[in-house]
């Protein structure tokens, strides 16, 4: 497949997740008590959209783009985790034992190294 038809197919990928998750909200609005409140997990994967090659493959290269969301939603190390492991990541081919491996190679210093994220533990 080149990689203007794999681009269009995750752009359909994510599409059809979006009207999923909004389809399953009380018109439009999401009222989330979990790791990523007063947003959800599935929402907030939509931001790491920079991070989808590299989450997918260790030698993609990863965008500034990519570890700025990665360092911005890193503020609560639970709910990165939480969109790591989320269905929309899983959906769209992300691979949690790669994904895990983006704030490292972000180059991000303050990065919970050690955390125990569903059985995976960040670099």
């Amino acid at each position: 497949m080149d990689c203007s038809r794999s681009s269009k197919y995750n752009w359909v990928m994510v599409f059809l997740v979006a009207v999923m998750l909004i389809g399953g909200t009380e018109c439009g609005h999401v009222h989330s008590k979990g790791e990523c409140a007063p947003s959800t997990p599935d929402r907030e994967a939509f931001k790491m959209m920079p991070c989808m090659g590299a989450s997918k493959d260790v030698d993609y290269p990863v965008s500034q783009r990519c570890c700025d969301q990665v360092k911005k939603l890193g503020q609560s190390t639970s709910c990165l985790c939480a969109v790591m492991l989320s269905k929309t990541a899983e959906l769209v081919g992300s691979k949690p034992d790669i994904a895990i491996t983006i704030p490292k190679r972000c180059n991000i210093v303050d990065r919970p190294v050690g955390y125990n994220c569903g059985g995976y533990v960040l670099p």
